[in-house]
Formats: structure tokens, sequence, C-alpha cells
């Protein structure tokens, strides 16, 4: 998975010297330090300072600076807090020096989360990787509330491979600001472990994968709720938030959720296209049907609703045909449905001309149908994108 980042726009930090007012010799010295460019002798000064006073707020205001220089955000971000403990006389200066150094962070964060994508060794990508693993966590430290942040340091993670660790960057990333795609990241990642667990446990028989698996979907179906809300016209929470109660085994509680969801909100294509998923996998081609239409018609261009219109009209016509097998008397009732996904898979391919296995099934369709020349043209197709 890669990203693509934005970098910021930095302003050079000024230290602007302030005006002596009856300062300690120790403070004196550092500031004049600090001038000339003796960052170590001005740190030893202030050391100096703060063992001698240490509720000096300009004492630790000026260590935070030097720190920052040093570019140890951890300990400048500690000696600010420190004089900000102390009074808020540095409160501006802290705070304009912060933005700068959570920009260099971000940026640096940037920058080496795109040296690691075109790293020509495995070796040499992690190493990128943890160093923007380590900017951006300095970038949260300083702007706790930037949401960009979060997500460049869980666009990390997945990069590495390591969810674990993004999950808990998504989980704080939640608490900071109402954001779609991080609702979609989580709640995928989490409709993930739980599809993983339920694999283990239908391979060992060992319920308490099955156990794990059912939390895991708890945990998606609790998150994309709350995104459904906030978000309604977000298809992407809709669709994880439909494999969140399949994989949970509550088809009765997600057809509830989509048909008030389409009862509140009827020109919602998501709505109707995910209770139409819904209604198919039931076997309700009518209601299946019913639902695709109106979302089609709401966006004539919705693919997904249009290619499950068509396999609506497929299941439809192969279980006719099964009914008057059952009963011996098979007629070419059942091709009627057939024909009708015909212009739906043409329709898609008239927006998707390159899907190989779109192609394929038009042809078998074709085929099925005494339709030999365009099946013919139909496979052709498919092999020339396969």
């Amino acid at each position: 998975m890669k990203s693509v980042f934005t970098y910021l726009t930095v302003l050079s930090m000024v230290f602007g010297i302030m005006a002596f007012e009856c300062s300690s010799a120790e403070l004196t010295d550092a500031k004049s330090y600090i001038q000339q460019m003796q960052f170590d002798k001005a740190k030893e000064s202030l050391l100096t300072e703060l063992r001698k006073n240490p509720t000096s707020d300009e004492g630790w205001y000026l260590l935070g600076y030097l720190y920052g220089e040093a570019n140890n955000v951890v300990r400048m971000t500690e000696a600010f807090e420190k004089s900000l403990s102390i009074s808020k006389k540095f409160a501006s200066q802290i705070s304009e020096s912060v933005k700068y150094y959570w920009a260099i962070s971000f940026n640096n964060g940037v920058s080496n989360f795109n040296k690691a994508t075109i790293a020509s060794t495995k070796d040499s990508a992690n190493m990128f990787y943890d160093k923007a693993v380590a900017d951006f966590t300095h970038a949260i430290m300083l702007q706790p509330d930037s949401l960009a942040s979060y997500t460049n340091l869980v666009y990390t993670y997945l990069n590495m491979n390591n969810v674990d660790e993004a999950i808990p960057v998504l989980e704080k990333a939640m608490t900071v600001a109402s954001s779609p795609d991080v609702t979609v990241m989580l709640g995928q990642i989490y409709n993930e472990k739980g599809a993983k667990l339920m694999e283990h446990y239908q391979a060992s028989k060992n319920v308490e994968d099955s156990v794990q698996s059912l939390e895991w979907y708890g945990k998606a179906i609790n998150v994309l709720e709350k995104g459904r809300t906030k978000f309604p016209e977000n298809g992407d929470i809709l669709s994880r938030l439909l494999n969140a109660y399949i994989g949970a085994h509550k088809l009765d509680v997600a057809t509830d959720a989509f048909r008030a969801g389409v009862e509140k909100e009827p020109k919602n294509k998501y709505y109707r296209y995910n209770y139409g998923v819904l209604l198919l996998n039931s076997n309700d081609y009518t209601g299946a049907e019913t639902q695709f239409k109106k979302a089609v018609e709401i966006d004539p261009a919705y693919t997904n609703a249009i290619y499950n219109l068509a396999v609506t009209y497929l299941r439809w016509g192969t279980h006719l045909k099964e009914d008057m097998a059952a009963t011996g008397n098979v007629t070419d009732a059942y091709k009627e449905k057939i024909n009708l996904a015909i212009p739906m898979l043409e329709k898609y391919l008239t927006q998707n001309p390159k899907e190989p296995q779109i192609w394929e099934l038009l042809g078998r369709v074709y085929v099925h149908l005494g339709m030999q020349e365009k099946s013919e043209d139909a496979f052709k197709k498919a092999d020339q994108y396969r």
C-alpha cells in the first residue's frame, strides 16, 4: 500500500533575544551563546541556571529551544511543558516553535516514507519506514489534534505490514476528529482481523478463534455504525458495515438496518445497493432487482449496482431452471431472466472495458442464449485484456 503525502510549507524559525530583564548571569550567558550559535555552551549555562532555579520559566523555554535545534523533539516538548507549567510568559513563542517543529517532523516523515517506497532493498526500505514512524510520532506529540499526522503514521505502518501497530493509532485518531477515511480504515482492519481468525477456526476448530473473530466483527460494527450515522452517503463505510454484519452472522440485523436506511433515505444509492446485496444473498430476486434498479436510477453510472443487477438476473434465471428441472418440465421461460442480464453487463463494460472476467461472463451468457457471433467477440475481448 502506498499513499500520497503532502509536504507542508515551513516558515523559517527565527529566535529573537528578548530584552534583558534582570536575568541571572547564567541566563545572560545562555542568550549570548545562542546569538553566537554556540549551543553547547548555551545548554551548559541553562542547565546550571535550572539547577539553581528550577522554576525559571525563561530557562526552560530557552532549553526547549536548544533541544529543538538539536532535533530532540521529546526533550524539547518536556522543557516547553515545564516552562508553561510555571507561567504563560513564553506561551506565544512556544506555540510558534511547536508549529514549526511539527511541520519539520511531518515533512521529514513524508520524505522518509517516499524514500522507503522507492528503496532498492528491503533493509533500506525498513530503515526509512522506521525513520518515518519516528517523525510522524513526533508530529503527533507536537500537535495531538492533527489528523494528518495520525493517518500518515497509519499508512507507514500498513506499508510495513505492521497492522497491529496501526490499530491503536487509528483508534486514537477516531477521538481526535470525525473522518470517513479513518472510519473506513479502522473498520476494514477490524473486519480483516475477524476474517483471518474465522479462517483459523475453520481449519483448527479452535472455539477461541471463533469467539475472537466475532469480537473483531463486533468492533467493526460498532465503529462503522457510528460512521454510518455521521457519513450516510459514504459507500465505503456502508459496504464494510455490511461485510461486518455478514462476518458476525447477523444477516437479520443487517437487513433490518439497511431496510431502515432505505426507508429513511430512499435516494441514497449506497443504502439501496447494500440492501439489494442482502436480498440477493437471501434469494429474494424480486426485492434485489428493485433495489439495484433504484440505485441505478439514482446514479446511472453506479457500476456496482449495474453489475449486481446483472448477477441478480443470472441467478434468478438459474434458479427458475433448477425449479423446472425438479418438476421435469423445463421450458425457455428461464432464459427471459438471463436475457435481462445482457444489457446490464454490456453497460458495465462500456464503463470498465478492460475487465476480462466480465467479458468472459458475458461470452458465456451469449453462448447459453445461442448468440454465437457475439460470444466469440466477447471471448476475444476477454483474451485481449487478460
